[in-house]
């Protein structure tokens, strides 16, 4: 299994956080300071580096410092035997560009996947709280990271779902509705859900245990937890549900169905963990499924993820912050990120774990 590291990391104008360097321990690195002052930005550069994107905000833009006009955050790896420097660079008014051991991908969906990642945050209570497309990002994130194919899919799958919605605010506008037209973008539609909705249905067939596992060890085994996948292909094909919703989807001028539907459903004891779970198992049953994504990357990148743990110090129970820090200490787990804004708490928690370790104060 390839080692993966982060050695060094430079970010100029990126959000809040206007010139800095870290050189980083092979082990653990911790960035403590008061809040404001850029300990989840600097986290959020090197899931940038990873997935080419903020794990926070979708708004490209919002990557550069107010007071600047670029933005620029590079990183060194080391990968098994290999080195890879990543930079990722921001003009306003210009698009963003991405470049590997100095040369520019094309496209970006290229890069992922290259360096594995899991992010573990507050918001990931929105993964219980908020709509399917948290959940769904949550699945496409997983797999896209090891699956180019599926990456493209989905990719295209979008692509043609913005212009099927287009089409249908496009007949509504001008009172007309061509059956013909439509049913060229739901073949379309039709022949890429088909391995988009296999690979989600097969990842699930793996992901479910893995989670199962990681949960009872986190909660002492105390109750049941179940996830599921909720599509409406697993009833029927997308091309009979298309032709089905055809008047629907004339009225609400979108395509109500497909596997841009498709949800996970979270279960304890076989209630739903929104309505009947507490906030500590909801927070047990996050940190399960974000260490079950650990695991999973890890087996089929053949490389431990970099983990970055923002801010959780302080939304844990003491209980639950010692079985998280006993259950990444050990050989298993790659290089891991810290923030947190208690620097004694920090120091002392990470002096009771027998590894080396870095702390940087912003």
């Amino acid at each position: 299994m390839d080692s993966l590291l982060l050695k060094k990391l430079s970010l100029v104008n990126f959000k809040n956080v206007e010139n800095k360097s870290f050189d980083f321990d092979k082990n653990i690195n911790c960035f403590v300071g008061d809040n404001g002052i850029g300990k989840t930005n600097v986290l959020d550069s090197i899931y940038h580096l990873s997935m080419t994107k903020s794990y926070f905000s979708s708004v490209v833009s919002q990557a550069i410092n107010h007071d600047a006009e670029f933005m620029l955050i590079e990183g060194n790896f080391q990968k098994g035997i290999k080195s890879e420097n990543i930079i990722s660079g921001l003009k306003r008014g210009q698009k963003k560009v991405l470049k590997r051991n100095g040369k520019k991908y094309k496209k970006f969906s290229s890069h992922i996947g290259l360096i594995p990642i899991v992010m573990i945050s507050p918001y990931d209570r929105d993964l219980i709280q908020e709509g399917s497309s948290n959940r769904r990002k949550f699945i496409d994130n997983i797999i896209s990271q090891n699956n180019k194919n599926y990456l493209n899919d989905l990719i295209n799958y979008q692509k043609i779902l913005s212009q099927r919605n287009a089409l249908l605010k496009y007949f509504k506008k001008n009172n007309n509705f061509d059956v013909e037209i439509l049913k060229v973008y739901n073949k379309q539609l039709f022949d890429l859900s088909i391995p988009i909705f296999k690979s989600r249905k097969d990842f699930f067939k793996n992901f479910i245990t893995v989670f199962k596992n990681r949960y009872k060890s986190i909660s002492d085994n105390k109750e049941t937890v179940n996830i599921s996948y909720d599509s409406q292909l697993n009833h029927e094909s997308l091309d009979n549900l298309l032709n089905n919703s055809l008047e629907k989807d004339r009225i609400l001028q979108y395509t109500t169905c497909g596997i841009h539907k498709d949800d996970m459903n979270f279960e304890i004891d076989d209630y739903p963990i929104k309505k009947y779970g507490s906030q500590g198992q909801q927070k047990s049953f996050l940190i399960a499924l974000k260490l079950a994504q650990f695991d999973y990357l890890k087996i089929e990148s053949n490389s431990p993820p970099i983990l970055l743990l923002d801010d959780i110090f302080d939304k844990l129970d003491n209980k639950r912050v010692k079985q998280l820090i006993d259950l990444v200490n050990n050989d298993e787990f790659g290089q891991l990120f810290i923030s947190d804004t208690d620097t004694k708490r920090t120091e002392q928690i990470l002096n009771d774990i027998n590894s080396t370790f870095k702390m940087f104060s912003l």
